[in-house]
């Protein structure tokens, strides 16, 4: 399931609890107004079908679809919010990605002046967006492989803006995928890499530092498919 359900469902499933808490209460009940639309998507029959069920606190609608995804989005839009739903594929020799500035300590709102001319003049291939209050770029850009497409956006704007885009959209770090060079387990190993270079110089570590470490902490692996 995409990370975009698991977040609905973790919602969702909190915002039951406070529903239940709330019912144990003097004048409890159902949710207070304004704490925002829940949805949770769970698989039914064996169709391999999908029935999304979403609550704002005030009232309930429920959605069922061939896909999380669509019957999730398909409440959404039944309360109003735009649907989310995932896009096809890039065409062979182009990625897809996600980047978000929120260097570590900091993470400046997506108001911050600093952007203003990033937001004027993106990167061919990448529009900028608010992201969780933050600012980031969502692109689609050539490349061989997905890091390759990441480097060079990232070297676009650190030479043009002076900022270093540190951040894939990754939250769930200690999560693997081994589903190749453009999948989500190249998405979390971006993730690392981009953490590592933008933490390491505020520790006193260059870049040759941290190739380095790499290079002697790892050398002596074998290459992929190698005995």
């Amino acid at each position: 399931m995409s990370g975009s359900v698991d977040a609905a469902q973790f919602a969702f499933e909190l915002g039951w609890k406070l529903r239940g808490l709330e019912a144990d209460l003097p004048g409890g009940g159902w949710r207070r107004p304004g704490l925002g639309l829940a949805v949770r998507a769970s698989p039914h029959g064996a169709d391999g079908a999908w029935t999304a069920v979403g609550d704002d606190g005030e009232r309930r609608q429920t959605r069922s679809a061939d896909t999380a995804d669509e019957a999730t989005a398909q409440v959404q839009e039944a309360f109003g919010v735009t649907g989310w739903r995932p896009q096809p594929p890039p065409p062979p020799g182009w990625q897809r990605f996600t980047l978000i500035h929120c260097p570590v300590g900091e993470c400046p709102p997506y108001e911050d002046a600093r952007y203003d001319r990033l937001k004027a003049e993106p990167p061919r291939g990448c529009a900028p967006e608010e992201i969780g209050g933050y600012f980031g770029l969502r692109c689609e850009r050539p490349g061989a492989r997905l890091l390759d497409a990441v480097a060079a956006v990232c070297a676009e704007v650190r030479e043009g803006y002076g900022l270093l885009m540190d951040d894939l959209g990754i939250e769930k770090l200690w999560g693997w995928s081994p589903d190749g060079t453009d999948g989500w387990g190249a998405e979390t190993l971006g993730q690392l890499l981009l953490m590592a270079a933008e933490r390491g110089p505020k520790l006193g570590y260059s870049v040759e530092d941290l190739v380095r470490f790499l290079r002697t902490a790892a050398g002596g692996l074998p290459e992929p498919g190698c005995p």
